[in-house]
C-alpha cells in the first residue's frame, strides 16, 4: 500500500531468515542501519535475488537445511500478514495460497533469473514489457535504479544497509563486479532472442 509495507517486508527478509522465533516489536525503535545490524545467528537460507512488486514478489534462495526454504517462506508471510493485518484493520489470510518454487537445474536458467528478477519492475512502467522488452537500455536503468524494492541497486554497487539480505557468495560468481552485471543486462535486453518466460 506504501512506502511503510515495502520497508517492513524488506526488514522481514533480513531478520526473518534465521532458527529462532522472533518478535518484531521488539525492533520497532531500531533506525533502519541498527534493524539490519543485527545478530541472527544460523541462516535458513541464502538470498541470492529480490524483487518486490505490489502484489507479489520474487525470491532466488539456496536452501542451507532441510526443510529451510519452507520454513523461512511461513516465517516472513506469517510476519507480513500479521504486520498488515493490524496495520490496516482486516482480518484473515493476505497471500493466495502457498508460494510457489521451481528448483534450478541448469546454469543458465539461474543465470537467466538475475535478468528476470530484476526487471520484474518494469512491469510498473510497460505492463506489457515481457512481449516488448524495452530497448530503451538508458530509460530502464534509470527507472531500475530509483526503485529501491529489489536487490538491483546492490549489484549496481549502491552501498546500503539492504544489501546485508544478500549472500552473493552463496551463488556462482556470474557477475565479478558491477560493470559485468551492467554488461550482463545490457546484453540481455539487447539480445531478440531472449524469451521471457513467467517464473
Amino acid at each position: 500500500m506504501d512506502k511503510k509495507d515495502y520497508k517492513r517486508f524488506t526488514f522481514l527478509l533480513f531478520i526473518c531468515n534465521n532458527h529462532s522465533s522472533i518478535e518484531v516489536r521488539n525492533y520497532k525503535n531500531l533506525t533502519s542501519f541498527g534493524k539490519f545490524n543485527l545478530q541472527r545467528g544460523n541462516t535458513l537460507v541464502d538470498i541470492g535475488a529480490y524483487c518486490l512488486m505490489p502484489n507479489h514478489f520474487h525470491l532466488l534462495l539456496k536452501e542451507k537445511t532441510k526443510g529451510g526454504i519452507s520454513l523461512f517462506m511461513q516465517k516472513l508471510t506469517t510476519s507480513y500478514a500479521m504486520y498488515f493485518n493490524i496495520a490496516y484493520e482486516r482480518s484473515g489470510s493476505l497471500l493466495q495460497g502457498t508460494f510457489k518454487a521451481r528448483p534450478i537445474k541448469e546454469d543458465k536458467y539461474l543465470e537467466y533469473l538475475y535478468a528476470y528478477i530484476h526487471f520484474n519492475p518494469m512491469k510498473l512502467i510497460e505492463p506489457k514489457w515481457k512481449e516488448k522488452i524495452t530497448k530503451d537500455n538508458q530509460k530502464t536503468k534509470e527507472f531500475l535504479s530509483s526503485y529501491v524494492y529489489s536487490s538491483y541497486l546492490d549489484f549496481v554497487g549502491v552501498d546500503r544497509v539492504e544489501g546485508k539480505i544478500l549472500n552473493r557468495s552463496a551463488f556462482p560468481d556470474y557477475f565479478q563486479d558491477q560493470a559485468s552485471f551492467s554488461d550482463f543486462l545490457n546484453s540481455w535486453l539487447d539480445n531478440k532472442d531472449n524469451e521471457v518466460t513467467e517464473v
